[in-house]
């Protein structure tokens, strides 16, 4: 049983350190202000966002990027609260407010198949006006130069998938606080990936790439039987397409941040959705990675369950322990520095001790159970 634990250990400890030495291996970018040229379409699905959209709306209007060189399409996915009228009124407002004129209209979803929001891509993506697709939530909030860093980024690389940097925001509760622990440790994760040159990770409040890029690699077709992940599955594609020319844009000023969910029952949700489209990935780095990371979170249940039982000493079972902390806390304190989020790591031992339980949890949970999700329910 000793020798179970330290194999596992070893190769946890193996990977997570691969993936400090890859988010090394990406530099941090500096934007050089060059000429805003790059014309951008900014896709937003939405459905019941009515607490949301005038915060993402009011980041929008105050974007350092001349208005005539993007537009922005909402796509409403039968909402059934206020969320277009706050669209309208909040964009009309502001507008005349700060003398701002931005392009944006608010298209109906056209349902296809089992995933709404790759649905409602889908849809804006056939009416964007503009080569360059950007994605983000109706909960989210984008910062000042967005754009000006993804068209910096795009004269120097060339790229046609560009994967950016997202962080909730923190409002100091406990769970606020554990969920940005575990984002910090899911886009270190992401950059050490991209840095190993095997991305196998994203997220869709902040991607870009090119339509004719999508379209080249038929968009979602494959998956569309699967709920959630536009965005990793469309990773996979293009990154199998076009390895030199998929990136991370490391860059602060590129951050967008989110909201976390507001109650343990919601993120029990939202990681059961998560959970649901591993089976389905097609990048074996991605789906060893999960299972390694999974063997190791069951591997520290089973210890402390067996040291109590005194079937293996706590002396091993604190190695064990020890050595997954060390590297963990390792590779969160990479990301921490990037999001300027050292001031949580306070309470990362919290964190540490909680998340093996939540994780085991809910890969167990989604072997049989469902997700509700924008008020649908997802068989598994």
């Amino acid at each position: 049983m000793i020798l179970i634990f330290t194999i596992i250990t070893i190769i946890y400890l193996i990977l997570i350190g691969s993936f400090v030495f890859g988010f090394n291996k990406i530099p941090e970018y500096k934007p050089q202000n060059l000429a805003k040229q790059t014309k951008f379409s900014i896709l937003i699905p939405f459905r019941n966002e009515a607490d949301n959209l005038q915060n993402l709306i009011d980041s929008i209007i105050k974007l350092d990027y001349p208005s005539e060189l993007f537009e922005v399409i909402f796509i409403d996915d039968a909402s059934e609260d206020s969320s277009v009228e706050i669209i309208k009124s909040g964009f009309i407002f502001t507008q005349s407010e700060h003398g701002v004129q931005i392009n944006f209209k608010i298209i109906s979803n056209e349902r296809l198949t089992n995933s709404p929001k790759k649905d409602a891509i889908s849809s804006a993506i056939q009416k964007a006006q503009y080569d360059w697709i950007i994605t983000t939530d109706a909960d989210c909030q984008v910062p000042k130069l967005w754009l000006h860093s993804f068209n910096d980024f795009i004269q120097n690389h060339s790229p046609r998938f560009i994967a950016a940097p997202v962080i909730y925001d923190d409002n100091s509760s406990f769970l606020n606080r554990f969920q940005i622990l575990d984002m910090l440790s899911l886009q270190g994760a992401t950059i050490g990936g991209f840095g190993l040159n095997n991305p196998f990770l994203c997220n869709g409040a902040n991607l870009a790439y090119k339509k004719e890029t999508f379209l080249a690699v038929n968009g979602f077709n494959g998956n569309t039987d699967i709920a959630s992940g536009d965005d990793i599955f469309l990773l996979e594609k293009i990154v199998k397409t076009y390895p030199k020319q998929t990136h991370y844009l490391k860059c602060k000023n590129a951050i967008v941040t989110t909201q976390p969910q507001p109650t343990w029952n919601d993120l029990k949700a939202q990681r059961l959705r998560w959970a649901a489209k591993t089976t389905a990935y097609n990048n074996w780095f991605g789906k060893l990675t999960g299972l390694i990371v999974l063997l190791m979170n069951a591997s520290v249940l089973v210890g402390l369950i067996f040291s109590l039982l005194k079937i293996i000493s706590f002396k091993s079972f604190f190695y064990v322990l020890f050595i997954k902390f060390s590297i963990d806390f390792y590779l969160i304190y990479k990301s921490a520095v990037f999001f300027n989020q050292k001031h949580l790591l306070i309470t990362y031992i919290f964190g540490f001790v909680l998340y093996p339980f939540f994780s085991v949890y809910i890969a167990v949970l989604s072997g049989f159970k469902g997700y509700k999700w924008k008020g649908r329910h997802f068989k598994k």
